[in-house]
């Protein structure tokens, strides 16, 4: 049980953060870790996929999640790796990736709470089974508040565009496909 909602999925996938110069995550990172390693240990799932490539210098998100969730007590084999993506839309392609790899149906998406729409419906979209388990709010700054809506506004708005390519590029690769099997239409 994590919170007062009884949850149970095949895999947990916690999103990537910000990761600082040291080498460690950011706040909300260090939450969504921390988040991720008390669903594993109140048996959520047998698996955690750390999700995020290379964005902050020389760090990949997702091995400073996996350290993270090592210290909370998550034992190594249990830990997946997405060491690719950059955006939410490519934490759900990846995840999606290896969540069927591993035969999974069903994740426990782990990030912020101002995150969890956008991270679920990108994780929907491409028909995963996906439910939200936030972490704890970090603070309060009407600051960043504002940051956080302009953030989702843009991000909401490139995953549109993204998943709008994908599904234009799915239906010509389709049509090739059909050309190719059938001969000009």
């Amino acid at each position: 049980m994590v919170g007062r909602m009884p949850l149970h999925a095949d895999a947990i996938v916690v999103l990537g953060c910000r990761v600082l110069s040291s080498g460690r995550p950011g706040a909300p990172g260090a939450r969504r870790a921390a988040t991720a390693a008390r669903a594993y240990r109140e048996g959520v799932a047998p698996w955690v996929i750390a999700s995020g490539g290379r964005r902050w210098g020389a760090q990949i998100e997702a091995r400073v999640l996996a350290a993270e969730l090592q210290r909370a007590g998550v034992p190594a084999a249990a830990i997946v790796l997405d060491l690719w993506s950059l955006t939410t839309h490519e934490n759900a392609i990846f995840s999606a990736a290896l969540l069927g790899r591993m035969g999974a149906r069903r994740a426990a998406i782990v990030t912020c709470p101002w995150h969890m729409p956008r991270a679920l419906r990108n994780f929907h979209a491409l028909g995963i089974d996906a439910c939200g388990l936030p972490t704890p709010h970090g603070g309060d700054v009407p600051v960043a508040r504002a940051w956080q809506r302009g953030h989702e506004v843009i991000s909401t708005w490139l995953d549109a565009r993204a998943l709008r390519r994908r599904r234009i590029l799915s239906e010509s690769a389709a049509w090739q496909l059909r050309i190719a099997r059938q001969g000009e239409p």
